[in-house]
């Protein structure tokens, strides 16, 4: 257990520190002490109403009217000054929320973002699921909780401080043994918080495991469904309703496992809690009761003392109100630290693939003595050397799941089980084109010209590249926003990708089968516009149909070779014209 707790404070630190050393950290401090300055006044205000009581009831036994209405203005002053202090420390301590969060979802991002860490993170076995549920509400409930959490146990320990000197004061001596022991009313009430925060730990402590799992069915399951809205048309087309409604319930039967779990563990919580809280109203009156009978102390210092025992027993119990909370926070730091785990862990091993160095300006892209591994290590290729000179087409062929796509990522820099050495010129553009590219959702021109601005290119050239590669019907949609992945047809999507290539004119293009769901006339097309506007370009295609070969120089084939190293190797397979 002290080396869970101390692994917990370690993480919090390690969450908590980059932002306070960060550039925001003197007008965020400025702003922390602000809140922490009114959560004093805040305390100092209650002392000021434990006092009132005093003065308040003595009025009442005392039958003193004009007291009683002074009395009552004062409380009018009391109360106007807290309620200012109240909302303004909760509106300033919004305002610090949103600048953390601002601040540290920023960052996380640029390091999920940072090296294909998002793509790598799918080979880490599954330790980090869910990372948009992670950066999107683990951070603002990791900085609510913590903003939370903490304030309120400085409240609860300078209120314990001002409050127990209060009540060391008002309270007797009780005789043990013939012994007087001073400070009856604050021994009662550490006693009585002792021993309540002991059994809430106890009954309340499977709460933390829980909720943290609740998350991750929750997220799991969200993920589900955004993977059904994803794929509303192949789904439909399948006529997969039913499999997916079975996995969907499975999904949600972990939500509903859990919650059950965590329902149970709570009532438990929630019986020992309001027990303890319904007896302390009346503890404080038994205890303080003889005295006042016994006319040691008048109304008003019975009042004053139950109102200084509850501020001492809440100050103590804080973490029994807390414990629920507490449980949660922890949940979402393990959460949050394990995320942060996982992009260091990518971080440390950053240059993982292939080799990468700069080859002289005007030669060709080269990888030697490659090798292309499956996520298990089981070796899939092995080639001594792989040459693709400027301005040339070369046509990589071989059989479904040979690793054609994997030899892409590769090369593109994604595929971290790679080894050997690539040389390219330095500032020449690239781009891949897969099956199924990529687009956002946003305006239809920015959509084409993605990643880059439409404003780079202008609306009428945009316009043109659609109408030569056979979209005209989009040339007059250009700033309308949809979700085009899921309004247009594969095909058309194709044909999106290769108006993209014509307006970046990359200087080396790699498709991988960019053309698969069109007729081989449309491919042809296609292809014949891609070499006549793109003469520069170097165009490696990964392609089935043998018809594409008369648009490339070269022919690089996966050749099987039992027996050996890798179950592959690449060998040049013909010469087209």
């Amino acid at each position: 257990m002290p080396g869970t707790k101390r692994r917990f404070l370690s993480d919090l630190w390690a969450l908590t520190k980059p932002y306070w050393k960060s550039e925001e950290k003197f007008k965020s401090g400025l702003l922390l002490a602000v809140i922490i300055g009114m959560s004093l006044g805040i305390v100092y205000l209650n002392v000021l109403f434990n006092e009132w009581n005093n003065l308040f009831y003595n009025s009442l036994q005392n039958k003193d009217v004009d007291a009683f209405f002074r009395l009552f203005g004062r409380f009018a002053i009391l109360a106007a000054l807290f309620i200012i202090v109240a909302v303004y420390q909760i509106y300033l301590r919004q305002m610090l929320q949103i600048r953390w969060r601002r601040w540290l979802t920023e960052r996380l991002v640029a390091r999920w973002l940072d090296a294909h860490n998002y793509y790598r993170l799918r080979f880490e076995n599954g330790l980090t699921d869910n990372p948009d549920q992670r950066i999107s509400e683990d951070i603002n409930g990791f900085i609510e909780q913590t903003l939370s959490l903490t304030l309120g146990f400085l409240e609860a320990v300078v209120s314990l401080a001002s409050f127990s000197v209060i009540l060391w004061n008002l309270s007797g001596d009780i005789h043990i043994l013939d012994l007087p022991i001073p400070g009856s009313m604050l021994w009662a009430a550490l006693l009585y918080a002792g021993i309540g925060s002991v059994l809430t730990h106890l009954i309340g402590r499977p709460l933390i495991r829980l909720n943290f799992f609740q998350q991750r069915y929750e997220a799991d399951f969200r993920y589900s469904l955004v993977g059904v809205r994803e794929n509303a048309e192949p789904i439909a087309l399948y006529g997969g309703e039913a499999q997916e409604a079975r996995g969907l319930s499975v999904r949600f039967a972990g939500v509903v496992s859990n919650w059950w779990a965590i329902m149970r563990r709570q009532k438990r919580l929630t019986w020992f809690s309001a027990g303890y809280s319904q007896a302390a109203v009346i503890f404080p009156f038994l205890v303080a009761a003889p005295r006042y009978f016994s006319g040691a102390i008048q109304l008003g210092g019975l009042m004053q003392t139950a109102s200084a025992f509850n501020h001492v027993q809440n100050s103590l119990s804080w973490f029994i109100d807390a414990y629920t909370r507490l449980a949660a926070w922890k949940a979402t730091v393990d959460r949050l630290t394990g995320f942060a785990a996982a992009l260091e862990a990518l971080e440390s091993r950053r240059g993982e693939g292939l080799a990468r160095t700069e080859a002289a300006p005007g030669d060709g892209l080269t990888v030697a003595d490659l090798h292309l591994r499956l996520p298990d290590g089981q070796p899939l290729l092995s080639a001594q050397s792989l040459a693709l000179a400027p301005g040339r087409r070369v046509m990589v062929a071989g059989p479904s799941g040979c690793g054609k796509s994997t030899l892409f990522r590769a090369i593109g820099g994604l595929w971290p089980f790679a080894s050997g050495t690539l040389a390219a010129p330095a500032g020449e553009r690239t781009l891949f084109l897969p099956q199924r590219p990529y687009l956002p959702i946003a305006s239809l021109a920015a959509a084409v010209t993605y990643p880059d601005a439409p404003e780079t290119y202008g609306r009428e050239r945009i316009a043109a590249a659609l109408t030569d590669c056979g979209l005209p019907h989009l040339a007059g949609r250009l700033d309308e926003e949809r979700h085009w992945s899921q309004e247009l047809s594969v095909g058309e999507q194709q044909r999106l990708g290769f108006a993209r290539a014509l307006l970046i004119a990359p200087r080396w293009l790699f498709c991988d089968e960019a053309t698969s769901a069109l007729d081989e006339a449309a491919e042809q097309a296609l292809y014949t516009l891609l070499t006549a506007r793109l003469p520069d370009t170097a165009i490696v295609s990964i392609a089935h149909r043998p018809a594409l070969a008369r648009f490339h120089q070269r022919v690089l084939r996966f050749t099987p070779t039992p027996g050996a190293q890798a179950p592959y190797t690449l060998e040049e397979a013909a010469t087209a014209a």
